[in-house]
């Protein structure tokens, strides 16, 4: 039994250290392509493919999002007679928090899954070899322009999904409940600073860089065979999410110490 947790322990170990390597090799590569005017085709090619496509996807998301939070609320806040200041707790909620966390996730599940699935076919199927005997960097070729095109868009769809949060919960609340629309955007702009919607879109840098490197490692590193490409599918996304739980994590007590360094806290009533 210590034999197999032993084992199983170095080889996470292990794995840590290899996928450790392959970042930073992929940060100085992916680095060096965005200074350089050759690699913007492989990039916008990939910004199609991630950004583009996947906008309905994480507006509907939001969208949802905004409105089950306004239905959700709303009972608590008007037993309190608070109602008009739902907009507050939803609008807050969705730009910090909930929004970029669901945008990565759904980023995650659509595109990790399918960068995933690309390479490590083409890894089963050797390309990645014939890409290193013609002499060219699999990385600079293969991973960088994956990494660049979701760093870019990850915050901009994140914006997105903010966006539509805060319409789909502006119309549960204002459409259904009645609630006055003068009070309830009045409340949101006195309470919901812009440092709240920065702190979602800078936490979109963060979990596009940690979606498209872990994808890309997986794919690199799967093994072979159909069961092995499923294999890693399942483990980039599992990894991914995981990953964007523990980046907001952190990054919510970084965000959070630095506010109360130089703004005083605002009471919500």
């Amino acid at each position: 039994m210590f034999a197999v947790i032993g084992i199983k322990t170095f080889d996470f170990i292990n794995d840590i250290g290899r996928f450790a390597k392959f970042f930073w090799q992929s940060t100085i590569v992916s680095l060096n392509c965005f200074l350089r005017a050759k690699a913007y085709p492989l990039i916008r090619t990939q910004m199609n493919i991630i950004g583009v496509r996947s906008v309905p996807v994480v507006m509907i998301t939001g969208a949802f999002v905004g409105m089950t939070l306004a239905i959700q609320a709303y009972d608590q806040l008007a037993g309190m007679g608070l109602e008009e200041r739902l907009g507050v707790l939803i609008n807050i909620s969705v730009v910090k928090e909930l929004g970029p966390v669901l945008a990565a996730i759904m980023l995650a599940g659509r595109i990790g899954g399918a960068l995933t699935a690309e390479l490590g076919t083409m890894n089963v199927t050797e390309q990645i070899d014939a890409v290193r005997s013609m002499g060219t960097d699999p990385i600079r070729y293969l991973v960088a322009p994956r990494i660049l095109a979701l760093l870019l868009l990850t915050p901009i769809l994140i914006i997105y999904t903010d966006l539509m949060g805060i319409l789909g919960g502006y119309f549960i609340s204002v459409i259904q409940f009645g609630i006055n629309s003068k009070a309830y955007w009045s409340y949101s702009a006195s309470f919901v600073e812009l440092w709240d919607v920065a702190i979602g879109v800078v936490k979109g840098f963060f979990f596009g860089v940690a979606i498209a490197a872990i994808s890309c490692y997986k794919g690199f590193t799967c093994k072979e065979g159909a069961q092995g490409v499923g294999q890693a599918c399942t483990e980039a996304f599992v990894s991914s999410f995981v990953s964007i739980l523990a980046l907001n994590f952190a990054l919510a007590i970084i965000f959070k110490a630095i506010y109360f360094t130089f703004w005083p806290i605002k009471s919500i009533v």
